[in-house]
């Protein structure tokens, strides 16, 4: 059954519609998607400290922000690179800093945020090379940020969940960086999925298909492999020696299956799986901590986990 603080604010959305991201194009999503977080997101998320930093990426350099982690400051912990989500297209720093905030105090890690480029304006693979490079500044810069590294894991939600299940193969292929974890929250898996629940929740909750198939026609350019495993992690032919993961699906969430099937995946290949579903939320409810308190919940579990996993 779907949370009823979230019926609520569905049918109120529905009483009250508002243009879809896919008809007013990224700009102006880019800015509706920002305003629903502000009011969502919980707000004065205690942190030990944020520091703002530059990464030299493929593109260009990369804005990106370390939080350290209340009564952490001054001492070497373990690292996360966090990847926001919002269909490659949408989604900042700014958009997801009350995540990285709880993520850091309840995993006792430094979370490093990076603000990868964004499409269309930056089409497949400029946000996959950008995660890619994160990592490997992280790695190599550990020293000077008071990160440990060899106690690294990469983390995100949604696309960028997709970003650190592609960046976690990746490392496997390159024989580094060597990561200990990777959090996946409600992960794209397979671009233009066709699954039950794309079909069966594919409009009403949140995240739409259509938004899916627009987010999809952004990023990828024209004539593009959707099964490339750098887009497509589900359609890796092997993955096998990949690290041990965190996948968390939500209920009533169109990418529940994908979820579904790359953890599976994941299992029958060997790797360790901590599979979480939480069966009454919708798809991006870790932003709603300040109304769904859920969300507050699942942070604190994923951040136990993750903890325990970089110990």
């Amino acid at each position: 059954m779907l949370d009823a603080t979230l019926d609520a604010i569905l049918k109120q959305m529905a009483a009250n519609p508002t243009p879809r991201m896919w008809e007013v194009g990224a700009p102006q999503a880019r800015a509706m998607f920002a305003g629903m977080r502000e009011i969502f997101e919980p707000k004065g998320v205690p942190i030990g400290r944020i520091d703002s930093v530059e990464i030299p990426g493929p593109g260009g350099p990369l804005a990106a922000r370390i939080y350290t982690p209340v009564g952490l400051t001054g001492r070497v912990t373990p690292a996360c690179v966090y990847y926001h989500g919002g269909g490659w297209v949408i989604g900042d720093l700014d958009t997801h800093d009350g995540i990285c905030r709880q993520l850091a105090n309840e995993s006792g890690c430094r979370v490093v945020a990076v603000d990868y480029r964004l499409a269309p304006e930056n089409k497949f693979p400029a946000a996959f090379d950008d995660a890619y490079a994160a990592l490997v500044w992280t790695e190599a810069n550990a020293s000077d940020h008071q990160i440990n590294p060899n106690r690294l894991a990469v983390a995100g939600d949604s696309a960028g969940g997709n970003l650190a299940a592609a960046v976690a193969l990746h490392t496997r292929a390159k024989g580094g960086p060597q990561l200990k974890y990777q959090v996946l929250f409600y992960p794209v898996t397979q671009a233009r999925a066709q699954t039950a629940s794309m079909s069966e929740l594919a409009s009403g909750y949140f995240l739409e298909k259509a938004a899916m198939d627009w987010f999809c026609d952004q990023y990828l350019p024209a004539g593009a492999d959707a099964n490339d495993p750098r887009v497509s992690p589900l359609a890796a032919k092997d993955v096998s020696g990949v690290a041990p993961a965190y996948v968390l699906v939500a209920g009533f969430d169109p990418l529940k299956d994908e979820g579904k099937q790359y953890a599976a995946k994941l299992k029958a290949a060997g790797v360790a799986v901590d599979f979480i579903e939480y069966d009454s939320m919708v798809h991006g409810f870790l932003g709603m901590g300040g109304m769904v308190p859920q969300a507050g919940q699942a942070l604190r579990e994923a951040g136990r986990a993750l903890a325990n996993a970089l110990a």
